[in-house]
């Protein structure tokens, strides 16, 4: 059953996407927007060090602590349709997931749409897992992780590694991925009064933006249609009220079927990412979840 501080953070997210009422601005000014509220309110945890990085141009950094073991990364990629969001609005998350799983993260910030559409953000990621390996990281000790987009370009990632016979990484965790950019999905229409903030409306908008003149069921695009034979082990953790619902259930269920190790939890009353909330009482549970598993692949 979800908290009772759940129903007023609820509650919060619903005025302020009503305020931001995203749908209706141009992505140019929203992500101004989002990224200005972020380095204002978000907060990082005690102890964490903030290394800033440049990666053959694409800008990151690394987000550790004392106890972050050596040799073992995280590479997060942030959520925001492809089009919003940076290191300021995921930092925090990135930071409690590190010391949960006692794993440094490594935090980019990839190209954006709709200045940067597909394959940039794919081309970013691969970029910088070629310079993970060139630093001497091995794959086994090298996660993908990421939330909504970031969660669909850590599978998209790994899928464009696999078809060019390159070393995929140990795992791969998705916070509730945006797989389908087709919209395709039941809870589309079965959540659309539930969720807080999600509206159809905006998924397709900055869908389209991202997919520019390519077709939005490319398999490096919405993933859900791509074959996943011989993908790493996939932890998947989402909202059962979130429109995205689908998205993580169809994901969970073709990989399955493609043999591949599935560990999916629906968190009940959850909407999308809430895992970004450092005051609920589930978020600090689920990024605990996140961080038992990060163990389990990195020991």
């Amino acid at each position: 059953m979800p908290s009772v501080s759940s129903y007023f953070i609820k509650k919060g997210i619903k005025v302020g996407a009503k305020k931001l009422n995203l749908k209706e601005k141009d992505i140019g000014e929203s992500r101004y927007v989002i990224d200005s509220f972020a380095r204002k309110f978000s907060k990082l945890p005690k102890n964490c060090k903030v290394e800033q990085i440049q990666i053959e141009g694409i800008y990151a950094e690394w987000i550790s602590n004392n106890q972050s073991e050596a040799g073992k990364v995280i590479l997060y990629l942030h959520g925001g349709g492809y089009g919003y969001c940076s290191a300021d609005t995921h930092r925090s998350l990135a930071a409690r997931i590190m010391i949960e799983s006692g794993v440094k993260v490594l935090l980019p910030e990839y190209r954006l749409a709709p200045e940067h559409p597909y394959p940039a953000a794919i081309e970013d990621t691969l970029t910088i897992h070629r310079w993970l390996l060139k630093q001497g990281y091995e794959s086994s000790n090298i996660i993908f992780a990421g939330d909504s987009a970031g969660g669909g370009l850590s599978v998209a990632a790994a899928l464009a590694l696999r078809d060019q016979s390159e070393t995929l990484p140990s795992a791969v965790i998705c916070l509730s991925p945006w797989v389908d950019l087709t919209s395709s999905g039941e809870s589309y229409i079965e959540n659309k009064e539930k969720d807080p903030y999600l509206v159809k409306e905006l998924v397709r908008k900055t869908a389209q933006a991202y997919a520019a003149e390519e077709s939005l069921d490319n398999r490096l695009i919405s993933p859900v249609f791509a074959d996943l034979s011989g993908f790493p082990p996939l932890f998947i953790q989402v909202g059962s009220i979130e429109i995205l619902l689908s998205d993580a259930k169809l994901l969970a269920d073709k990989a399955r079927k493609a043999g591949v190790e599935v560990h999916l939890k629906v968190w009940e009353g959850m909407w999308h990412v809430w895992q970004i909330s450092n005051k609920l009482p589930e978020a600090k549970k689920a990024v605990k979840e996140i961080g038992d598993f990060v163990r389990l692949f990195s020991h």
